[in-house]
């Protein structure tokens, strides 16, 4: 049976390797090891480019690093979005109020309020195209964004094809915050079935070798991610 799999980027990062070493992941191991019977026809990785910062300005050269080595694998495709940013006056936490008068609302402090636009529309459109055209048997999606929810509910439910969802969150999360690393129940309903969570162990199998080659030439894994 072959698969299409669907990756929201940064849903994966965050949920998945952020503050680990398994940052060098190789999503098609990964998704072999998970789904040993399945041939793995496209993988399409759904992300945005991460900006310079002050505090991390080495951020996008990193990420360009990974985004090459996700270009060795011959099947998997790169679909970008992109990062927005604007300031936003907020209530401070803990609420404060001016000469402590609750008459009047708390104050507010001004943050910059970054977000990515895009990746989470993409995947829905070619989730449902996909299965439209009948491009693979199945399609697996690795989110827990319950945005997805009508997309995937489209392609169950009235197209009629089957969708494995994978929530990204570890097992240790998972264990240690259930109520927030779970599997979305919106997910759950709407998907033919699910991975509730990606163990550690797992993670550390799927990783690209620390030095790679492609038409370029030699390149490695950033010393400091």
């Amino acid at each position: 049976m072959t698969a299409n799999v669907y990756i929201d980027g940064f849903n994966f990062y965050y949920c998945a390797l952020k503050n680990t070493p398994y940052k060098w992941i190789n999503p098609l191991f990964l998704c072999n090891i998970l789904f040993p019977t399945a041939t793995i026809a496209k993988i399409k990785y759904f992300s945005a480019k991460v900006k310079s910062l002050p505090h991390d300005p080495s951020a996008p050269t990193r990420q360009d690093i990974y985004w090459r080595a996700l270009r060795t694998i011959p099947n998997l495709e790169i679909i970008p979005g992109n990062f927005v940013s604007w300031p936003k006056l907020l209530p401070q936490h803990p609420l404060a109020y001016i000469n402590n008068d609750l008459r009047n609302p708390p104050q507010k402090v001004q943050v910059e309020r970054s977000e990515e636009k895009g990746s989470d529309v993409n995947l829905a459109a070619y989730l449902i195209y996909d299965n439209c055209i009948k491009d693979a048997d199945e399609s697996i999606v690795i989110s827990n964004d319950s945005d997805l929810a009508n997309a995937i509910m489209l392609v169950t439910q009235k197209i009629l094809r089957p969708v494995t969802i994978v929530n990204p969150n570890r097992t240790d999360r998972v264990r240690s915050d259930p109520h927030r690393c779970n599997l979305q129940q919106t997910l759950k309903r709407v998907s033919t079935r699910n991975v509730n969570s990606i163990s550690s162990n797992v993670l550390a199998k799927a990783q690209f070798q620390p030095t790679m080659t492609d038409s370029l030439g030699t390149f490695t894994k950033p010393t400091n991610w």
